[in-house]
C-alpha cells in the first residue's frame, strides 16, 4: 500500500525576484514564514512560481536552494512538467537528483493530447526517477482534463502517488478514490474547494492561500483531518472573500501583491503578467487588513 507525500498543507509558493533574477534572500524569508507557520511541504516552480517564465537554470536553481535552505525541515515538491515529455524528463531527474521530496507534473497543455497520451506521458515519467509523481490537473489552464479511468490506470504504477486536482468538480475526488483505492491521493488545489474536498476523501491542499495566511490555513485543513468539518467549514467561509481576491486576477498577480502588503516583497510577475491593477490592490488592502 502506497503512502502519501503529505497530508495537510503544501504552499504553492511565489517565486520572488529582483533585477531580473531569482532574489534568494527573499525566497529563505518566504520558506521561514511557512515554516514557522507549520507549513509542512511547499511545491517550489509550480503554477504560483512562475515556471513558465523561468529558465530550466533559474528553476532548478531555486529546487535546489529551497532543499538545501529547508534542510529537512519540510518536504520540497518540485515542478517540473512540460508539454515536452523529453524535457519533463529532463527536469524531473535533475531535480530528484538534487533531492526533492517529490514531483509535481502538470498535464502537457497546447499539444493537448489524448488519455492514451497521458498514460503514456506520466508513465515515462515515473520509470524515471525514484522519488512519487504527483499528476497536476488543472484543466482551466492546460486545456486538458484527466479522466477518472486515466487516474485508475496511473494508480497500478508504483511511483505514481496521486493528483493534485485542481478541477472545479468536488466530487470528482469521491469518484477517483472509488476507482483507485489506496493506491491514489488526491489533495485538493483549489482553495475554495478544500474543505469540501476533504470531506469526500482528499489528504489535503496545495494552496495559493497559504502564501499570505499560512497559519490559518494550516488550521482549517488540520480540522478536516481531524474530522471538524463543522469548525473547518467556519474558517473556509470567514476566509472565501480573501480567496476570492486572490484570483481576481490570474495567479500568481494578487498573491504577490498580497505578499508586498504583508511586508514580503517577492517582487512583480514576470512577463506576459504584468501587475495588479490599483482597483483589485485596493480590495486585497481592505481584506488583508481584516
Amino acid at each position: 500500500m502506497k503512502k502519501p507525500v503529505f497530508e495537510g498543507v503544501a504552499t504553492a509558493l511565489v517565486t520572488p525576484f529582483k533585477n531580473g533574477t531569482v532574489d534568494y534572500p527573499v525566497l529563505e524569508q518566504l520558506l521561514d514564514f511557512q515554516l514557522v507557520n507549520g507549513v509542512k511541504a511547499i511545491v517550489i516552480c509550480g503554477t504560483s512560481g512562475e515556471a513558465a517564465a523561468m529558465s530550466d537554470a533559474e528553476q532548478i536553481g531555486a529546487i535546489a536552494h529551497a532543499i538545501q535552505y529547508t534542510a529537512g525541515r519540510c518536504q520540497i515538491i518540485a515542478g517540473t512538467g512540460s508539454n515536452n515529455t523529453a524535457h519533463c524528463l529532463e527536469m524531473s531527474r535533475v531535480a530528484a537528483s538534487v533531492g526533492a521530496s517529490a514531483l509535481l507534473v502538470v498535464t502537457p497543455y497546447y499539444n493537448k493530447c489524448t488519455q492514451q497520451g497521458l498514460v503514456a506521458h506520466y508513465t515515462a515519467v515515473a520509470d524515471a526517477v525514484n522519488v512519487p509523481v504527483i499528476v497536476y490537473n488543472v484543466p482551466g489552464r492546460t486545456g486538458v482534463d484527466v479522466s477518472v479511468e486515466t487516474y485508475r490506470a496511473l494508480s497500478r504504477h508504483p511511483n505514481i502517488n496521486g493528483v493534485k486536482e485542481a478541477s472545479p468538480l468536488a466530487a470528482k475526488t469521491a469518484r477517483t478514490l472509488s476507482a483507485c483505492g489506496d493506491d491514489f491521493f488526491v489533495w485538493s488545489g483549489n482553495d475554495d474547494l478544500a474543505v469540501p474536498m476533504m470531506s469526500l476523501g482528499a489528504k489535503g491542499l496545495i494552496s495559493v492561500l497559504s502564501n499570505v495566511r499560512p497559519r490559518q490555513t494550516v488550521e482549517m485543513i488540520r480540522a478536516c483531518l481531524d474530522g471538524d468539518y463543522r469548525y473547518a467549514g467556519r474558517l473556509q467561509l470567514a476566509l472565501t472573500p480573501l480567496i476570492d481576491a486572490l484570483f481576481c486576477e490570474v495567479n500568481p498577480i494578487p498573491v504577490k501583491k498580497a505578499m508586498s502588503l504583508i511586508g514580503l516583497d517577492a517582487g512583480l510577475p514576470r512577463l506576459p503578467l504584468t501587475p495588479l491593477t490599483e482597483e483589485h490592490t485596493a480590495l486585497l488592502q481592505t481584506l488583508l487588513a481584516e
